[in-house]
C-alpha cells in the first residue's frame, strides 16, 4: 500500500493532483486544489482504495485528515468518494464535533450525505473519534482524576468538559473525583 507520496506538483484540478515522483507521475484524488502550486513539492498522505475495475488513491494534508477517512469509509454505505467530499466540505474537528454531539443535521449538509447515511455515520462512530483528541493535563491531580474517570468507565467526551470545570478547584485528589462523579451525574 502507499502511505503517503512526496513530489512536485505538476498539474490540479478541483479534485485531483497530479505529483510528479523521480519522472512517474501520480495522479491523485485530492479535495485541496487551494493549498496547490505548480512546480512545487508536496507530501500528500494516502489511501490506496482497490476494487475489481479501479486501483485508485485518495490523498489528504494530515494523519488526522487520513485517520479520520478510514474512519468514515468504515461506515455502512459509506465509500471514498463521499468521505473525500466530507473532508473538502468541512475541518477534522468540526467533523469529529458533529459526530460527537449527534448532529445529523450538521452531517446531512455533506455532499452525498443524506438523512440515513447520516444517521449511520453519528451511530457508528460517536465515542471513537474522541480518543485521538484527548486533552492534554498539567495539573497532576487532575490526570489522576482523568484516569479515575476512565477506569469508572467514563468516555473522553465526558470527561473532558468536567475536567475544564475542575481546572480552577482545590482540593485532594479524592475531593476532585467526588466533584467529577457529581458533575457527572448531573
Amino acid at each position: 500500500m502507499i502511505g503517503f507520496v512526496r513530489g512536485i506538483v505538476h498539474a490540479f484540478g478541483m479534485d485531483w493532483v497530479l505529483v510528479d515522483v523521480h519522472d512517474v507521475g501520480y495522479r491523485i484524488n485530492f479535495y485541496h486544489p487551494e493549498s496547490l502550486k505548480t512546480g512545487e513539492e508536496i507530501i500528500i498522505y494516502t489511501y490506496q482504495n482497490v476494487r475489481e475495475d479501479e486501483l485508485s488513491l485518495y490523498g489528504f494534508l494530515s494523519l488526522k485528515e487520513y485517520d479520520l477517512f478510514v474512519d468514515l469509509i468504515s461506515v455502512k454505505g459509506l465509500g471514498p468518494k463521499i468521505a473525500s467530499g466530507i473532508l473538502a466540505k468541512a475541518s477534522v474537528e468540526s467533523i469529529i464535533a458533529a459526530i460527537e454531539e449527534g448532529n445529523v443535521d450538521f452531517m446531512q449538509r455533506m455532499p452525498g450525505v443524506g438523512k440515513k447515511t447520516a444517521s449511520q455515520i453519528i451511530l457508528d462512530l460517536k465515542g471513537k473519534l474522541v480518543e485521538s483528541s484527548e486533552q492534554v493535563i498539567d495539573n497532576e491531580k487532575l490526570k489522576d482524576v482523568q484516569e479515575v474517570l476512565k477506569a469508572l468507565g467514563y468516555k473522553p467526551m465526558e470527561i473532558k468538559p468536567v475536567i475544564k470545570r475542575l481546572e480552577n478547584e482545590d482540593g485532594s485528589t479524592d475531593e476532585l473525583v467526588k466533584k467529577a462523579l457529581s458533575m457527572l451525574k448531573k
